[in-house]
């Protein structure tokens, strides 16, 4: 896979064994394997956190804008290594260091979640990780994630 190519839901559905309500990426933009990858989420009113968080003023748990980006994670870590997941081939996350989150995620946001390989240690995978909304940085994180079988 090129800088340039785009990769849509079934195709993402291929490299993660996430599906509704729980998978958090919608497209990827662009994804150089060992690199980085930089891919969206549409936030809609109908996901299904909305009704309790919050009824009044619907904001994104900043859980679920970290698990967009660990699930971006995981797509740059099965790319990169060829692969995809399976019953003996998975990708957990494994921790989270300097999380901050800097403004509130409301429907009808497009969360434009960018993941760069930091590192990589045997089966330690170590990531920067950015949320966006129109420009502005709404979440970044460092990420790490390692193999694993279910």
């Amino acid at each position: 896979m090129s800088k340039e190519d785009l990769m849509n839901i079934e195709e993402i559905m291929q490299y993660l064994p996430h599906r509704y309500p729980f998978l958090m990426v919608d497209r990827v933009i662009s994804c150089e394997p060992g690199h980085d990858i930089l891919a969206y989420k549409n936030v809609t009113v109908n996901e299904p956190y909305f009704q309790g968080h919050f009824p009044i003023k619907p904001v994104m748990p900043g859980v679920m804008i970290i698990e967009a980006l660990a699930q971006t994670c995981g797509l740059l870590a099965f790319v990169t290594e060829g692969g995809k997941p399976s019953k003996d081939n998975v990708f957990y996350f494994v921790g989270i260091d300097k999380a901050r989150f800097r403004q509130p995620v409301e429907p009808g946001d497009q969360l434009i979640l960018k993941v760069k390989l930091i590192r990589r240690i045997r089966t330690i995978w170590k990531f920067s990780v950015r949320a966006e909304v129109d420009g502005k940085v709404v979440a970044s994180a460092e990420l790490m994630c390692a193999p694993g079988n279910v």
